[in-house]
Protein backbone atom coordinates (compact mmCIF):
# COMPACT_ATOMS: atom_id res chain seq x y z
CA UNK A 1 0.00 0.00 0.00
CA UNK A 2 1.67 3.43 -0.98
CA UNK A 3 1.18 6.34 0.92
CA UNK A 4 -1.22 7.85 -1.88
CA UNK A 5 -3.50 5.03 -0.35
CA UNK A 6 -3.10 5.69 3.27
CA UNK A 7 -3.89 9.89 2.27
CA UNK A 8 -7.22 8.24 0.65
CA UNK A 9 -7.91 6.59 3.70
CA UNK A 10 -7.47 8.94 6.36
CA UNK A 11 -8.95 11.91 3.91
CA UNK A 12 -12.16 9.32 3.38
CA UNK A 13 -12.76 9.54 7.11
CA UNK A 14 -12.55 13.61 6.98
CA UNK A 15 -14.83 14.14 3.68
CA UNK A 16 -17.57 11.73 4.86
CA UNK A 17 -17.55 14.00 8.54
CA UNK A 18 -16.31 10.75 10.44
CA UNK A 19 -13.61 13.38 11.83
CA UNK A 20 -13.09 16.52 11.52
CA UNK A 21 -9.38 15.95 11.80
CA UNK A 22 -6.96 13.92 11.78
CA UNK A 23 -2.88 13.57 11.95
CA UNK A 24 -0.93 10.07 11.66
CA UNK A 25 2.32 8.76 11.47
CA UNK A 26 4.36 6.10 11.51
CA UNK A 27 7.80 4.75 11.28
CA UNK A 28 10.05 1.43 10.85
CA UNK A 29 14.02 1.11 12.22
CA UNK A 30 15.06 3.32 9.06
CA UNK A 31 13.30 6.04 9.58
CA UNK A 32 9.48 7.96 8.50
CA UNK A 33 7.17 5.50 6.70
CA UNK A 34 3.96 8.13 6.43
CA UNK A 35 3.11 11.17 7.58
CA UNK A 36 -0.44 12.92 6.51
CA UNK A 37 -2.67 15.28 8.00
CA UNK A 38 -6.56 15.72 6.51
CA UNK A 39 -9.63 18.15 7.70
CA UNK A 40 -9.62 20.89 9.78
CA UNK A 41 -8.87 22.31 13.67
CA UNK A 42 -12.15 22.72 14.03
CA UNK A 43 -15.76 22.01 12.51
CA UNK A 44 -16.02 25.85 12.63
CA UNK A 45 -12.65 26.93 11.65
CA UNK A 46 -11.16 27.23 7.75
CA UNK A 47 -7.71 26.49 9.15
CA UNK A 48 -6.09 23.11 8.37
CA UNK A 49 -5.03 20.43 10.12
CA UNK A 50 -1.21 20.24 10.10
CA UNK A 51 1.40 17.75 10.90
CA UNK A 52 2.24 19.81 13.33
CA UNK A 53 -0.57 20.53 15.03
CA UNK A 54 -1.28 21.25 18.82
CA UNK A 55 -2.73 18.02 20.66
CA UNK A 56 -3.79 17.17 24.33
CA UNK A 57 -2.32 14.14 24.45
CA UNK A 58 -3.95 13.31 28.39
CA UNK A 59 -2.64 9.77 28.81
CA UNK A 60 -0.09 9.52 26.12
CA UNK A 61 1.77 11.30 29.13
CA UNK A 62 2.19 8.66 31.39
CA UNK A 63 4.34 6.94 28.75
CA UNK A 64 6.59 10.06 28.62
CA UNK A 65 6.24 10.55 32.66
CA UNK A 66 7.71 6.56 33.21
CA UNK A 67 10.65 7.61 31.04
CA UNK A 68 11.47 10.09 33.15
CA UNK A 69 10.93 7.65 36.20
CA UNK A 70 13.08 5.16 34.97
CA UNK A 71 16.35 7.54 34.38
CA UNK A 72 15.64 8.19 38.14
CA UNK A 73 15.91 4.72 38.67
CA UNK A 74 19.17 4.49 36.37
CA UNK A 75 20.62 7.47 38.22
CA UNK A 76 19.81 5.38 41.77
CA UNK A 77 17.64 8.36 42.75
CA UNK A 78 14.13 5.97 42.62
CA UNK A 79 13.67 2.05 43.17
CA UNK A 80 10.90 0.19 41.37
CA UNK A 81 10.19 -1.84 44.46
CA UNK A 82 11.36 0.92 47.45
CA UNK A 83 7.97 2.10 49.46
CA UNK A 84 7.06 5.15 47.69
CA UNK A 85 5.92 6.62 50.99
CA UNK A 86 9.73 6.71 52.11
CA UNK A 87 10.00 9.33 48.96
CA UNK A 88 6.39 11.13 49.14
CA UNK A 89 5.30 10.83 52.99
CA UNK A 90 1.48 11.56 51.55
CA UNK A 91 1.81 7.79 50.18
CA UNK A 92 3.16 6.03 53.53
CA UNK A 93 0.22 5.20 55.24
CA UNK A 94 -2.56 4.76 52.09
CA UNK A 95 -5.89 4.19 53.21
CA UNK A 96 -8.46 1.37 51.07
CA UNK A 97 -11.91 2.18 50.71
CA UNK A 98 -14.31 -0.22 51.64
CA UNK A 99 -17.56 0.92 51.06
CA UNK A 100 -20.42 3.05 52.36
CA UNK A 101 -22.19 2.96 56.06
CA UNK A 102 -25.78 3.25 56.53
CA UNK A 103 -25.40 6.95 56.18
CA UNK A 104 -23.82 7.51 53.03
CA UNK A 105 -19.96 7.70 54.45
CA UNK A 106 -16.81 6.01 53.34
CA UNK A 107 -15.94 3.43 55.11
CA UNK A 108 -11.81 3.40 54.77
CA UNK A 109 -9.09 1.00 56.92
CA UNK A 110 -5.32 1.23 56.94
CA UNK A 111 -3.64 -0.52 53.52
CA UNK A 112 -1.76 -3.88 54.84
CA UNK A 113 0.23 -3.30 51.90
CA UNK A 114 3.27 -0.65 51.04
CA UNK A 115 2.94 1.16 47.70
CA UNK A 116 6.00 1.10 45.50
CA UNK A 117 6.62 2.40 42.24
CA UNK A 118 6.61 -0.83 40.05
CA UNK A 119 3.10 -0.56 41.12
CA UNK A 120 2.28 2.68 40.48
CA UNK A 121 4.17 2.45 36.97
CA UNK A 122 1.95 -0.87 36.30
CA UNK A 123 -1.71 0.30 38.01
CA UNK A 124 -1.85 -2.18 40.96
CA UNK A 125 -1.06 0.35 43.54
CA UNK A 126 -5.19 0.72 44.34
CA UNK A 127 -5.22 3.82 42.87
CA UNK A 128 -8.00 4.67 40.26
CA UNK A 129 -10.21 6.82 38.35
CA UNK A 130 -13.33 7.40 38.89
CA UNK A 131 -14.59 8.05 35.28
CA UNK A 132 -14.06 3.76 35.16
CA UNK A 133 -14.72 2.92 38.68
CA UNK A 134 -18.54 3.43 40.43
CA UNK A 135 -17.53 3.21 44.19
CA UNK A 136 -14.76 5.97 43.77
CA UNK A 137 -16.91 8.05 41.44
CA UNK A 138 -19.19 7.83 44.72
CA UNK A 139 -16.26 8.91 47.09
CA UNK A 140 -15.29 11.73 45.03
CA UNK A 141 -19.13 12.83 44.74
CA UNK A 142 -19.72 12.24 48.66
CA UNK A 143 -15.96 14.22 49.44
CA UNK A 144 -16.60 16.72 46.99
CA UNK A 145 -13.17 15.74 45.03
CA UNK A 146 -12.06 17.78 42.45
CA UNK A 147 -11.49 15.96 39.21
CA UNK A 148 -7.97 14.86 37.94
CA UNK A 149 -8.41 17.85 34.79
CA UNK A 150 -9.02 20.83 37.56
CA UNK A 151 -5.26 21.22 38.16
CA UNK A 152 -5.96 21.01 41.15
CA UNK A 153 -3.46 18.74 43.83
CA UNK A 154 -6.56 17.58 46.29
CA UNK A 155 -7.55 15.56 43.17
CA UNK A 156 -4.76 12.78 44.05
CA UNK A 157 -6.22 12.75 47.70
CA UNK A 158 -8.51 9.75 46.83
CA UNK A 159 -8.36 6.39 48.93
CA UNK A 160 -7.40 3.08 47.42
CA UNK A 161 -10.00 0.82 45.60
CA UNK A 162 -8.11 -1.83 46.90
CA UNK A 163 -5.09 -3.82 48.85
CA UNK A 164 -1.91 -2.62 46.90
CA UNK A 165 -0.72 -5.51 44.17
CA UNK A 166 -4.31 -7.06 44.04
CA UNK A 167 -5.47 -5.85 40.58
CA UNK A 168 -4.86 -4.23 37.92
CA UNK A 169 -7.42 -1.15 37.22
CA UNK A 170 -6.55 2.04 35.42
CA UNK A 171 -5.84 5.16 37.74
CA UNK A 172 -3.92 8.38 39.13
CA UNK A 173 -0.92 6.10 39.61
CA UNK A 174 1.17 7.74 37.41
CA UNK A 175 0.40 11.41 38.75
CA UNK A 176 2.13 9.96 42.01
CA UNK A 177 5.11 8.43 40.04
CA UNK A 178 5.64 12.22 38.92
CA UNK A 179 5.24 13.83 42.26
CA UNK A 180 8.10 10.81 42.66
CA UNK A 181 10.36 11.87 39.88
CA UNK A 182 9.95 15.64 41.34
CA UNK A 183 11.13 14.95 44.65
CA UNK A 184 14.32 12.91 44.03
CA UNK A 185 15.37 15.71 41.03
CA UNK A 186 14.53 18.88 42.36
CA UNK A 187 13.02 20.09 39.22
CA UNK A 188 8.99 20.16 38.66
CA UNK A 189 7.91 17.84 36.30
CA UNK A 190 7.73 20.34 33.06
CA UNK A 191 11.44 21.44 33.80
CA UNK A 192 12.55 17.85 34.44
CA UNK A 193 11.19 16.83 31.05
CA UNK A 194 11.88 19.76 29.44
CA UNK A 195 15.71 19.20 30.28
CA UNK A 196 15.57 15.50 30.56
CA UNK A 197 13.38 14.26 27.28
CA UNK A 198 11.64 16.92 25.27
CA UNK A 199 15.42 19.18 24.60
CA UNK A 200 17.43 16.06 23.76
CA UNK A 201 15.13 14.51 21.63
CA UNK A 202 13.91 17.73 19.71
CA UNK A 203 10.64 17.32 20.96
CA UNK A 204 10.20 21.21 20.77
CA UNK A 205 6.03 21.26 20.77
CA UNK A 206 6.08 19.61 24.08
CA UNK A 207 5.17 20.23 27.16
CA UNK A 208 2.75 21.16 30.32
CA UNK A 209 1.78 24.71 29.25
CA UNK A 210 1.23 25.83 25.94
CA UNK A 211 3.56 28.48 24.48
CA UNK A 212 2.39 31.92 22.88
CA UNK A 213 3.00 30.52 19.63
CA UNK A 214 1.35 27.17 20.03
CA UNK A 215 -2.03 28.37 20.37
CA UNK A 216 -3.04 29.10 17.04
CA UNK A 217 -2.21 25.56 16.26
CA UNK A 218 -3.97 23.38 18.70
CA UNK A 219 -7.01 21.37 17.73
CA UNK A 220 -10.64 22.09 19.08
CA UNK A 221 -12.00 19.06 21.22
CA UNK A 222 -15.18 17.62 19.45
CA UNK A 223 -18.12 15.35 21.25
CA UNK A 224 -19.28 12.63 19.14
CA UNK A 225 -23.37 12.75 19.87
CA UNK A 226 -25.96 10.09 19.73
CA UNK A 227 -26.77 10.31 16.37
CA UNK A 228 -22.92 10.12 15.13
CA UNK A 229 -22.33 13.78 14.21
CA UNK A 230 -19.48 15.81 15.76
CA UNK A 231 -20.21 19.10 18.16
CA UNK A 232 -17.58 21.20 19.30
CA UNK A 233 -17.09 21.57 22.82
CA UNK A 234 -16.76 25.04 23.95
CA UNK A 235 -13.34 25.90 25.01
CA UNK A 236 -12.62 27.08 28.44
CA UNK A 237 -9.51 28.82 29.95
CA UNK A 238 -6.78 26.69 30.67
CA UNK A 239 -6.99 25.91 35.21
CA UNK A 240 -4.57 26.89 37.15
CA UNK A 241 -2.05 24.08 37.56
CA UNK A 242 -1.05 23.15 41.24
CA UNK A 243 0.78 20.48 39.72
CA UNK A 244 2.19 18.97 36.62
CA UNK A 245 0.17 15.84 35.90
CA UNK A 246 2.92 12.96 34.66
CA UNK A 247 -0.54 10.85 33.62
CA UNK A 248 -2.20 13.18 31.25
CA UNK A 249 -1.12 16.88 31.26
CA UNK A 250 1.02 17.23 28.45
CA UNK A 251 0.65 18.43 25.00
CA UNK A 252 2.48 17.54 22.20
CA UNK A 253 2.46 17.14 18.10
CA UNK A 254 2.53 14.09 16.25
CA UNK A 255 6.25 14.37 15.34
CA UNK A 256 7.39 14.94 18.36
CA UNK A 257 5.52 12.19 20.26
CA UNK A 258 6.71 9.74 16.83
CA UNK A 259 10.44 11.13 18.06
CA UNK A 260 9.63 9.82 21.48
CA UNK A 261 8.91 6.50 19.93
CA UNK A 262 11.08 6.04 17.46
CA UNK A 263 13.59 7.00 20.96
CA UNK A 264 11.98 4.16 22.53
CA UNK A 265 12.50 1.53 19.45
CA UNK A 266 15.92 2.25 19.04
CA UNK A 267 16.95 1.56 22.69
CA UNK A 268 16.54 4.17 24.18
CA UNK A 269 18.71 6.64 21.93
CA UNK A 270 17.61 8.86 18.61
CA UNK A 271 19.58 10.93 16.55
CA UNK A 272 22.93 9.55 18.89
CA UNK A 273 21.02 11.13 22.13
CA UNK A 274 20.52 8.52 24.52
CA UNK A 275 17.27 9.37 26.89
CA UNK A 276 17.60 5.32 28.30
CA UNK A 277 19.84 2.01 28.33
CA UNK A 278 18.78 -0.34 25.95
CA UNK A 279 18.08 -2.72 28.89
CA UNK A 280 16.38 0.02 30.86
CA UNK A 281 13.56 0.16 28.08
CA UNK A 282 13.74 -3.61 27.27
CA UNK A 283 12.66 -3.74 31.22
CA UNK A 284 9.98 -1.39 30.11
CA UNK A 285 8.21 -3.25 27.41
CA UNK A 286 8.03 -6.55 29.75
CA UNK A 287 5.14 -7.94 31.70
CA UNK A 288 5.21 -6.53 34.82
CA UNK A 289 1.34 -8.09 36.47
CA UNK A 290 2.79 -11.95 36.59
CA UNK A 291 -0.94 -13.78 36.51
CA UNK A 292 -2.98 -10.83 36.77
CA UNK A 293 -4.66 -9.24 33.44
CA UNK A 294 -5.54 -5.94 32.26
CA UNK A 295 -9.66 -5.54 32.80
CA UNK A 296 -11.91 -4.00 30.27
CA UNK A 297 -13.28 -0.60 31.90
CA UNK A 298 -16.65 0.58 32.10
CA UNK A 299 -17.62 3.95 32.03
CA UNK A 300 -19.32 5.87 34.72
CA UNK A 301 -19.08 9.43 32.92
CA UNK A 302 -20.23 8.58 29.83
CA UNK A 303 -19.83 12.19 28.42
CA UNK A 304 -15.67 10.86 28.86
CA UNK A 305 -15.33 7.83 27.87
CA UNK A 306 -16.98 4.89 26.25
CA UNK A 307 -16.58 1.52 27.68
CA UNK A 308 -13.23 0.70 27.01
CA UNK A 309 -12.30 -2.88 25.51
CA UNK A 310 -9.17 -2.49 23.45
CA UNK A 311 -8.23 -6.46 22.70
CA UNK A 312 -11.17 -8.27 23.82
CA UNK A 313 -9.97 -11.65 22.07
CA UNK A 314 -6.82 -11.90 23.91
CA UNK A 315 -5.13 -11.55 27.06
CA UNK A 316 -3.55 -8.09 28.07
CA UNK A 317 -0.41 -7.22 29.90
CA UNK A 318 0.88 -4.10 31.30
CA UNK A 319 4.63 -3.23 31.10
CA UNK A 320 6.15 0.14 33.09
CA UNK A 321 3.31 2.37 31.64
CA UNK A 322 1.72 0.62 28.54
CA UNK A 323 -0.26 -2.01 27.60
CA UNK A 324 0.78 -5.22 26.28
CA UNK A 325 -1.11 -7.29 24.05
CA UNK A 326 -0.35 -11.49 24.41
CA UNK A 327 -0.99 -12.15 20.60
CA UNK A 328 -0.18 -11.20 17.23
CA UNK A 329 -3.00 -8.93 15.65
CA UNK A 330 -2.84 -10.56 12.17
CA UNK A 331 -1.88 -7.98 9.57
CA UNK A 332 -0.69 -5.64 12.54
CA UNK A 333 0.89 -5.47 15.58
CA UNK A 334 2.92 -8.25 16.84
CA UNK A 335 2.40 -10.23 19.99
CA UNK A 336 4.46 -8.22 22.70
CA UNK A 337 4.05 -4.80 21.36
CA UNK A 338 2.84 -1.97 23.51
CA UNK A 339 0.24 1.29 23.01
CA UNK A 340 -1.49 2.89 24.87
CA UNK A 341 -4.15 6.35 24.08
CA UNK A 342 -5.38 9.57 25.52
CA UNK A 343 -8.64 10.65 26.76
CA UNK A 344 -9.57 12.79 23.22
CA UNK A 345 -9.17 10.20 21.19
CA UNK A 346 -5.09 10.44 20.45
CA UNK A 347 -3.28 6.59 20.42
CA UNK A 348 0.07 4.95 19.56
CA UNK A 349 1.57 1.61 19.49
CA UNK A 350 5.41 0.26 19.29
CA UNK A 351 5.93 -3.15 18.03
CA UNK A 352 9.32 -3.88 18.86
CA UNK A 353 9.50 -7.30 17.17
CA UNK A 354 8.89 -5.58 13.79
CA UNK A 355 10.45 -2.25 14.87
CA UNK A 356 7.19 -0.21 13.62
CA UNK A 357 5.85 2.70 15.49
CA UNK A 358 2.55 4.64 14.77
CA UNK A 359 0.61 7.64 16.52
CA UNK A 360 -2.70 8.45 15.19
CA UNK A 361 -4.29 11.73 16.29
CA UNK A 362 -8.12 13.21 16.89
CA UNK A 363 -9.65 15.68 19.76
CA UNK A 364 -13.05 13.88 20.01
CA UNK A 365 -14.68 12.84 23.55
CA UNK A 366 -15.91 10.24 24.48
CA UNK A 367 -12.53 8.09 24.80
CA UNK A 368 -12.52 5.07 22.54
CA UNK A 369 -14.60 6.48 20.50
CA UNK A 370 -15.72 3.44 17.67
CA UNK A 371 -15.31 5.49 14.78
CA UNK A 372 -11.46 6.80 15.73
CA UNK A 373 -10.53 3.04 16.74
CA UNK A 374 -11.79 1.43 13.45
CA UNK A 375 -9.81 4.27 11.56
CA UNK A 376 -6.44 3.30 14.25
CA UNK A 377 -7.05 -0.17 12.50
CA UNK A 378 -7.20 1.03 9.16
CA UNK A 379 -4.35 2.96 9.48
CA UNK A 380 -2.14 0.43 11.45
CA UNK A 381 -3.10 -2.40 8.92
CA UNK A 382 -1.98 -0.35 5.96
CA UNK A 383 1.03 0.83 7.90
CA UNK A 384 2.12 -2.80 8.13
CA UNK A 385 1.25 -3.92 4.58
CA UNK A 386 3.96 -0.95 3.64
CA UNK A 387 6.40 -2.29 5.58
CA UNK A 388 5.44 -6.28 3.94
CA UNK A 389 5.63 -4.05 0.14
CA UNK A 390 9.07 -2.35 1.65
CA UNK A 391 10.61 -6.13 2.96
CA UNK A 392 9.53 -7.61 -0.55
CA UNK A 393 10.91 -5.21 -3.02
CA UNK A 394 14.13 -5.00 -0.64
Amino acid sequence: MAKDDIDRLLRAAVDDGRVPGVVALAADRNGALYQGAFGKLALSKTAPMMPDTMFRIASMTKAVTGVAAMQCVERGALALDQPAGEILPDLAEPQVLEGFDVNGEPILRAARRKITLRLLLTHTAGFVYNVWNQQMARFVETRKVPTILSGKLAALHTPLAFEPGERWEYGINIDWAGRMVEKVSGQDLDAYMRDHIFNPLGMRDSGFVPKDGQMARFADVHSREPDGSLAIVPPSPPPPLEFFAGGGGLVSSGPDYLAFLRMLMHGGTLNGTRALKPETVAVMMQNHIGDLNVQNMKTQAPGMSNDVALFPDMGQKWGLTWLINTDDKPGRRSAGSVAWAGLFNTYYWLDPKRQVTGVIMTQILPFADPTVLHLLDAFETAVYQTTTEKTSHG
